[in-house]
């Protein structure tokens, strides 16, 4: 079965079914926009147990002749690393449209335009994990910014046209600057032996140093806008504070992985030794997202631009795993990147909920709502809880392994970073000690609490942070193998500890 092609067409062919429909069927629409979204998850979840763990070998791979003239072709395949960031794209579709099942109202455009553009983003998110034909990725890459910058400037709210530009004109610099990139490596390839786009063949040309730096930029800019790592950053705050929460959720939790799936699958693939010259300024970028971002978020009055800014120091410690080169950190930052996904689901979830109910998401207007609305509370309590990486949550386990993976090579970066851990527990325990708990904010009181709908669309994500934050084994068999080829392949290996250095010495 052509699962990976199967993946993509379903939403596509759901986005068409939707664009067929009367505009006054909003109903029919969102039904059968959800139903999509259940069918496309189900068939990912049955893909991910046709998969062998133990392979390091790009799986379901497929390759068809696209544009011959240029060598171009549809050729997709993913490893460990692509699957768990496709499972995430199709396990967070469904809970993204039942859980903001009114977002598309009062939009500029119809409720089912709204559900046809997160339909053809969920087929671009998954593309853009499986290719594995640079061109196809780019392709994929820049396609994804088309139904955003409709999304969120044509159903978002406040300054949301001027949020949509500026983040186009951010993806754009930086996709230009890979396309440049691309153009030239594509060059390359014809030189020494045959025009192509095919990611193992690239990786294998011979390229001087200077050139290796040069192509290596140009990919990692775009990447590092995407994620994003400061100083790329600016564009994401405004972004997250005018999308609605459903956009946010597929904007923080898996867009911008792909800027981080990126630096793994093609910085360190196609340029390891440009890799290894620019590690320890990307170590530095790294460590200054953690801070920055953590230092930012806590003076934030925002709940929306609260969790845009802890998003941008919890990137950092997801490139920190990256570039430590250890299997240990490229299996956390891959962890990282699933359990952050889910973890900002859950706060711009509940938070969405809180604004809608209360006309303002300041976090000032809040106060008492453990006493008014106790179930809603405790769901963004356990989502900041797991955004500050508790031990026993998810983002735990992966916030744990980056840090590791990262003192055995870099010691004075991790322990800088580890003081990002102490910013989060104020960044989220403020917040929470002003909204839900002291005296009940004026207009608070006749706030309900989380219906059966929206009970039923939490429950998922905070069931999966709670699981894997005890029992990480299932992704992590996954990853791990993954995780190791990819260092490797770049030619690095684990550095030995003292006590296997003595070992290893007797």
């Amino acid at each position: 079965m052509k699962w990976l092609t199967s993946l993509m067409l379903l939403p596509l062919l759901g986005a068409v079914l939707v664009a067929t429909l009367p505009k006054a069927k909003e109903l029919l629409a969102k039904q059968l926009a959800f139903g999509t979204t259940l069918v496309v998850a189900v068939a990912g979840i049955a893909m991910a147990t046709q998969f062998q763990r133990d392979n390091v070998d790009l799986q379901f791979a497929e390759s068809h002749s696209w544009i011959p003239t240029f060598g171009i072709n549809y050729a997709v395949g993913i490893d460990g690393i692509a699957l768990v960031l496709i499972l995430l794209s199709v396990l967070l579709a469904p809970i993204v449209v039942l859980a903001g099942w009114n977002e598309a109202v009062g939009g500029r455009w119809s409720v089912k335009g709204f559900y046809v553009l997160i339909l053809i983003l969920e087929t671009m998110m998954i593309g853009v994990f499986a290719a594995s034909d640079v061109f196809l990725f780019y392709v994929f890459f820049e396609a994804m910014l088309i139904p955003v910058y409709f999304l969120i400037g044509g159903y978002g709210t406040g300054a949301r046209a001027a949020a949509a530009v500026k983040f186009l004109l951010y993806s754009l610099f930086g996709g230009l600057l890979m396309l440049a990139s691309i153009i030239a490596i594509y060059v390359i390839s014809g030189e020494q032996g045959g025009h192509t786009f095919d990611i193992n063949a690239l990786s294998q040309l011979r390229l001087s140093s200077t050139t290796e730096n040069l192509l290596f930029l140009g990919f990692f800019i775009a990447f590092a806008i995407k994620a994003p790592l400061w100083p790329f950053h600016t564009w994401l705050p405004d972004a997250a504070d005018s999308a609605t929460p459903g956009t946010s959720v597929l904007l923080l939790g898996v867009l911008d992985k792909v800027g981080t799936f990126g630096m793994i699958r093609y910085c360190l693939t196609l340029f390891p030794h440009a890799s290894k010259t620019f590690t320890p300024v990307i170590i530095v970028l790294a460590v200054i997202s953690i801070i920055y971002g953590a230092f930012l978020a806590i003076g934030q009055k925002d709940f929306k631009r609260l969790i845009a800014f802890t998003s941008i120091s919890h990137f950092g410690f997801i490139t920190l795993g990256i570039f430590a080169m250890t299997s240990q950190g490229h299996s956390g930052a891959t962890l990282y990147m699933f359990n952050h996904g889910f973890s900002t689901a859950a706060l711009f979830l509940v938070a969405g909920w809180m604004a809608s109910r209360r006309g303002s998401s300041k976090i000032a207007d809040f106060g008492g709502l453990q006493r008014i609305t106790p179930i809603m509370a405790w769901a963004f309590f356990f989502a900041g809880m797991s955004s500050l990486a508790l031990p026993g949550l998810s983002s735990f386990v992966s916030e744990f392994l980056v840090l590791v993976g990262t003192y055995t090579r870099y010691p004075v970066a991790a322990v800088i970073s580890a003081f990002g851990i102490v910013l989060a527990a104020l960044y989220i325990l403020l917040p929470i000690q002003r909204a839900l708990h002291g005296p009940t904010t004026d207009g608070n009181e006749s706030l309900t609490d989380l219906n059966l709908r929206e009970k039923i669309a939490i429950a998922p994500v905070l069931a999966v942070i709670l699981v894997l934050g005890f029992y990480p084994a299932p992704l992590l068999n996954v990853i791990n193998p993954a995780a190791a080829h990819s260092i490797a392949k770049a030619g690095f290996s684990d550095p030995l500890s003292a006590i296997d250095s003595k070992g290893a010495t007797k």
